[in-house]
C-alpha cells in the first residue's frame, strides 16, 4: 500500500506555497500524524525552513548522514539505481527529504526520457526515471511509517514538476489575489490535465510492453481545492483593491476543474465549496518565525509573541488546524483516522 501524495502548485510565485507546506507539515505533526515532506523545488526554500545555514552548509557539502532529494536520484544519470533516503526527523513524527540546488541538473535526463517512455517497446530505464521522485518519496514514506508525504515544488510548468505531479494523488493549489493568480488557474487546468493524460498513455505503455516487475504512480493529480493567500485583510475581509480578483476565483477554478456552468458557482471563495481556506498574513509574525525558526502558531512569549502577537498565535493555531482537517479529509483520510 502505497502513502498518499499532497502537492502544492502553481506556476506564479510569491503566493505562498512553501509557507503552506512548511506549518501543513508541523499542524499535521501536532495532530497525530506521521508527515514526511518534501522539497522537490531546486530553489531548496522548504529545506532552509527547517534547517539553519550551517545545518545547509554541510547538508550540501555531503559532511552528514543526510542525503538530498538530488543525492537519491543522481545515480540514475550514470546509468546506477536510486539511493534510498535519508529522512532527516524533524521531531518525532515529521520527516524531511531535504531539497538541493543541484537538483535543477536532473531535468535534462527528465527531458529525454519523457518520449522515449511512450511506444510499444517502452523500456525499463525512462520509467525508472521519470518516476524516481514517487520512488524515493514512497521509500523514505515506508521507512518512517508515514501516513502522508506532503510536496513543494517550484512555480514552474517544467520537466521537474511534471515529474513532481505523475508522482502526486492529490494537489492543492494555493492562489494570490490578483489577476495573475487568476490567470495562472486556467494555465495550471489545462496543464495538470494535459500531464494527466499522457502519463495515462505512458502507464499503458508500460503496462503492455514491459516484462520487469515495477510500481508506477497513478498520476491521479486529483484537485481538492484552493487557497487564497490574503496579504492584506481588513476586518477579516480583502481589501477593496483585491476584490474583483478573489470573487473571481470560483468561477475560474470551477471552469477548468469541476462544473462549467458559471451561473451556478458563487461571488466569493468564503462562500465556495472548493476554497480550503483564506490565509492571513501575519506581517510581523513572518519575520518572528523565520528568526526562531518554528511556525507561527508555536511562538511563545520568549520568541517575542506579546500582546497582540499572543493573540495572534493563538489564532493561526485555530486556523491550520480547520485547514489541516479540511484538506485530510478531502483526502479521504477520515475514512482512516480524524485529524
Amino acid at each position: 500500500m502505497t502513502v498518499p501524495v499532497l502537492t502544492f502548485f502553481n506556476n506564479k510565485s510569491g503566493v505562498g506555497k512553501t509557507s503552506l507546506v512548511y506549518h501543513l507539515a508541523w499542524m499535521f505533526s501536532e495532530s497525530g500524524k506521521r508527515v514526511l515532506a518534501c522539497d522537490l523545488d531546486s530553489q531548496a526554500n522548504l529545506t532552509a525552513s527547517f534547517l539553519n545555514e550551517e545545518n545547509l552548509e554541510s547538508l550540501w557539502s555531503g559532511n552528514c548522514n543526510n542525503r538530498t532529494i538530488h543525492q537519491c536520484v543522481e545515480p540514475l544519470i550514470q546509468l546506477g539505481d536510486l539511493n534510498e533516503p535519508d529522512v532527516r526527523m524533524m521531531s518525532e513524527t515529521m520527516g524531511l527529504i531535504p531539497g538541493d540546488l543541484a537538483l535543477s541538473g536532473f531535468e535534462d535526463s527528465l527531458s529525454v526520457e519523457w518520449p522515449n517512455a511512450l511506444g510499444d517497446t517502452a523500456p525499463y530505464r525512462p520509467f525508472r526515471i521519470l518516476t524516481a521522485f514517487w520512488q524515493v518519496m514512497q521509500m523514505g514514506a515506508k521507512d518512517m511509517k508515514a501516513d502522508i508525504v506532503l510536496v513543494d515544488v517550484g512555480p514552474n510548468l517544467g520537466a521537474l514538476n511534471r515529474s513532481a505531479l505523475i508522482a502526486t494523488d492529490f494537489v492543492v493549489a494555493p492562489l494570490g489575489a490578483d489577476l495573475f493568480s487568476l490567470r495562472g488557474v486556467r494555465i495550471l487546468g489545462r496543464t495538470l490535465n494535459r500531464w494527466r493524460q499522457d502519463w495515462s498513455r505512458r502507464r499503458e505503455s508500460w503496462n503492455s510492453s514491459a516484462s520487469e516487475e515495477m510500481a508506477l504512480p497513478s498520476g491521479d493529480m486529483k484537485p481538492i481545492g484552493y487557497i487564497v493567500q490574503q496579504h492584506g485583510v481588513r476586518l477579516r475581509r480583502p481589501v477593496m483593491a483585491c476584490d474583483k480578483w478573489v470573487n473571481r476565483m470560483p468561477t475560474e477554478y470551477a471552469s477548468q476543474f469541476g462544473e462549467k456552468d458559471e451561473g451556478k458557482h458563487p461571488g466569493t471563495p468564503s462562500e465556495d465549496a472548493d476554497c480550503l481556506a483564506t490565509v492571513k498574513h501575519y506581517r510581523s509574525l513572518v519575520p518572528m518565525a523565520q528568526e526562531a525558526r518554528k511556525p507561527i502558531f508555536k511562538l511563545t512569549p520568549a520568541d517575542g509573541a506579546i500582546g497582540a502577537h499572543a493573540a495572534a498565535v493563538v489564532v493561526a493555531k485555530k486556523d491550520f488546524h480547520l485547514l489541516a482537517r479540511e484538506i485530510w479529509k478531502r483526502m479521504g483520510g477520515e475514512s482512516r483516522e480524524t485529524v
